[in-house]
């Protein structure tokens, strides 16, 4: 039975190219010939080869080996992950030796022997995947070192808006059905992503988590499709986007709404066809993801053909899953502090803290515009300036965070410059309505950014 690979033979002797493809072709899926060198760029642009075997000389009279090492330099400028093998006459040991050294795998002799030949071939072919299987883990490996390490957080609550999301997650998830994940900044949109995962019968596959509003729109197609070495200024290698890295898992496209419509089309492209191609490359790849997505923008934005593509609403909310704000769940308001606060207690290496009861009241009141990213951060800044192990209202600073409005003191009062930022950007924030995609960019400041600032003054 014939082996998956894919063989180019390059040689101008037409009796080299029958005899090689009439014995290859009983071991191998696909096997091209090609009789003029000069047409090697073209077939390996069109189609993707594991092995090409190459002659080292080309036309009457050549017994010097140069042309063959001038092709074997192109053929790895192109594909530098392709298993080249050297075709040589007796006499040229010394060169084929001399390509070896300069990329080349292996040679086989004229006359040649057919064990000989297929046993090379092989091992060629199995080379080749493996350096295609290491180069793309390398791809993931960058690629999840760029989104950086995420602790784990459980889904809390036991309120019948957390009770009917959850619901949903169960049913939906065994399913490779797209999902949509509507809901306010800070709710967990995230969480149930990761939960859909989790359930799914990828769960043993990668999660890639791609945040749509912080890619510039210069390298969309880099980022999300990959690219090929030199297909533009700073690619200095051949590139996995974050389609390929999650193939066979969930990618989750968060920030969805905020996708300029120009590029909502080349996502849309995507889905359809299952198919990416790389910036700079001639022929798509075909990926296998599960897409789920997630948004802030209010279901109406969504609907408006001239902010969002009605087709592309259509492939990606096959299921539609609402996360609820945290003043819809109070109930759930307590369970969520508590455990931040062992968290965060376990954190800085402080003693065990309890919230008292007013403390707790005051956590359920609080209207919690940011929801539960600022329910986190008001407790980590409790546990870190809180001077004894009961936890009050006071230590939460609560009323300065509720308060609709943000009094900032004249800049002639005001001289740290942290307590500015701090106050400028919660000024923005809840302009904002603490939509944070809006905030960064009246800040000038990436979501990155802000999401760190944030952190930083405990917003």
């Amino acid at each position: 039975m014939a082996k998956p690979g894919r063989i180019l033979i390059v040689d101008d002797d037409e009796d080299i190219l029958t005899a090689g493809r009439l014995l290859l072709r009983r071991h191998f899926d696909d096997v091209e010939t090609l009789a003029d060198p000069a047409g090697i760029p073209e077939r390996l642009n069109r189609a993707e080869f594991n092995t090409v075997l190459l002659d080292m000389n080309f036309g009457p009279g050549e017994s010097s080996g140069r042309q063959g090492l001038e092709w074997l330099e192109r053929i790895l400028e192109i594909a530098p992950n392709l298993a080249v093998v050297m075709i040589t006459a007796h006499g040229g040991i010394d060169t084929a030796v001399e390509a070896m050294k300069r990329g080349a795998i292996d040679f086989v002799a004229k006359p040649w022997q057919n064990e000989k030949v297929v046993a090379t071939v092989s091992a060629a072919v199995e080379l080749h995947q493996r350096r295609v299987e290491t180069e793309s883990l390398r791809s993931v490996n960058r690629l999840l070192g760029q989104t950086g390490p995420s602790e784990p957080s459980p889904i809390i609550g036991s309120s019948k808006a957390m009770t009917d999301v959850l619901s949903l997650v169960q049913r939906a998830a065994p399913t490779d059905a797209n999902v949509l994940i509507l809901g306010e900044n800070g709710t967990g949109k995230e969480l149930i992503a990761r939960e859909l995962h989790r359930q799914s019968q990828r769960a043993d596959r990668l999660f890639l988590a791609v945040d749509m509003g912080s890619i510039s729109e210069s390298l969309f197609e880099s980022d999300l499709f990959g690219h090929r070495k030199g297909a533009f200024t700073g690619a200095s290698e051949d590139r996995a986007g974050r389609f390929q890295a999650a193939d066979g898992g969930t990618l989750f496209l968060d920030e969805i709404g905020n996708l300029p419509l120009h590029l909502q089309a080349k996502l849309l492209t995507v889905l359809e066809q299952r198919r990416v191609t790389p910036v700079g490359a001639d022929r798509s790849q075909a990926v296998d993801v599960r897409i789920v997505s997630a948004t802030n923008v209010p279901v109406e934005t969504l609907l408006d053909d001239r902010r969002f593509r009605p087709d592309l609403l259509f492939r990606l909310n096959t299921v539609e899953i609402t996360v609820p704000p945290l003043r819809e769940r109070r109930e759930d308001i307590v369970s969520i502090a508590r455990h931040y606060l062992e968290r965060y207690s376990r954190k800085y290496h402080k003693e065990a803290k309890s919230f008292s009861r007013a403390a707790e009241q005051a956590l359920i009141e609080d209207p919690w515009p940011g929801n539960v990213r600022a329910l986190r951060h008001a407790v980590e800044r409790a546990v870190i300036l809180s001077p004894g192990d009961s936890i009050g209202p006071g230590d939460l600073s609560l009323g300065a965070s509720a308060s609709p409005t943000v009094r900032v003191a004249a800049p002639s009062t005001v001289h740290n410059l942290d307590e500015l930022e701090r106050r400028t950007i919660e000024k923005v924030l809840r302009k904002h309505g603490f939509n944070i995609s809006r905030a960064a960019k009246e800040l000038g400041l990436t979501r990155a950014s802000l999401y760190r600032r944030m952190e930083k003054h405990g917003l």
